[in-house]
């Protein structure tokens, strides 16, 4: 039997301050760092199976709840303010400062919103690798009809009459995940209007550029089953990361027997053979690294 995960709830405090909720998971015999950078509106408690697997393989493992979520909520989310890209800006890259060590690589994986942030990192250079889930443009006309029909209810009918009534999106009514702050719903809607998502927002300028900025190595990975990021939707964002060694990976989950995996079950035990491989691959690039 292995010996159980030593895991710790730490507070983390962002680069204007505020104070995150975040958690280490502590390898026995730490080889590398790892940073997970979770979905919008996913509490960082879903990752903790990830996280522990990770740390049995020797990466000292950081998970947070970026603020307005989970641990890191105020206690009312009506009149919260913030943007959605403080979670990137701010939160993510306090994570990366603080989780780093001068003697071991970071390694960072992400679940949809993780893969947009990393290219709004203003530290990206100290990530040694990338690794996303389930990461595409948002739009409703990359996802099946049926789904369509879905989304666009969602932002045309029940977000609006919603937030009008809260003040935030509740998202956990809908039991799609955590609650949303009203900055955060109103610029996911606007972005999910445009088929490469803020890219072709015109109130965004300046973002592809940042992005050829990037020159970590990354592996996108999507599964022909997830409705909100299928691969066309993932090549359409992950097409900005032009100046980065870049790997796409489309899982036909069904042929290689793990089930149905959507936008969500790239994290479940069941998926366990993903990790591994993200896992190894990071591994590889470290080889690789003390190689040179």
């Amino acid at each position: 039997m292995n010996a159980p995960i030593r895991s710790e709830t730490q507070p983390l405090l962002a680069l204007d301050d505020y104070p995150l909720a975040a958690t280490r998971y502590f390898a026995e015999r730490p080889r590398a760092q790892l940073l997970i950078a979770g979905a919008t509106g996913v509490p960082q408690g879903f990752y903790r199976r990830f996280a522990e697997h990770a740390a049995s393989r020797g990466f000292n493992t950081l998970t947070l709840d970026y603020r307005g979520v989970g641990q890191s909520r105020p206690a009312s989310l009506r009149g919260f303010e913030m943007d959605y890209l403080d979670w990137a800006h701010l939160d993510l890259a306090a994570a990366v400062d603080q989780h780093r060590h001068a003697e071991r690589p970071l390694f960072m994986v992400g679940h949809s919103f993780g893969g947009h942030a990393f290219g709004l990192l203003p530290n990206h250079d100290q990530v040694a690798g990338f690794y996303t889930f389930g990461t595409g443009a948002g739009w409703h006309g990359w996802m099946p009809r049926a789904e369509q029909v879905r989304v666009l209810a969602m932002w045309r009918v029940i977000g609006p009459l919603m937030t009008r009534y809260k003040g935030y999106l509740a998202w956990s009514r809908l039991g799609m995940g955590e609650d949303l702050p009203m900055g955060v719903y109103r610029q996911w809607k606007r972005w999910c209007r445009y088929p490469r998502y803020f890219f072709d927002d015109p109130q965004m300028p300046g973002l592809a550029e940042r992005f050829a900025q990037v020159s970590t190595p990354m592996v996108a990975l999507n599964a022909l089953d997830d409705l909100w990021a299928p691969p066309a939707s993932r090549d359409a964002f992950m097409a900005a990361y032009v100046n980065a060694p870049y790997q796409a990976r489309t899982l036909d989950s069904q042929a290689e027997g793990l089930g149905n995996i959507g936008h969500m079950g790239y994290f479940r035990p069941a998926a366990r053979r993903l990790w591994d491989e993200t896992l190894d691959w990071f591994e590889q690039l470290q080889a690789g690294r003390q190689a040179a």
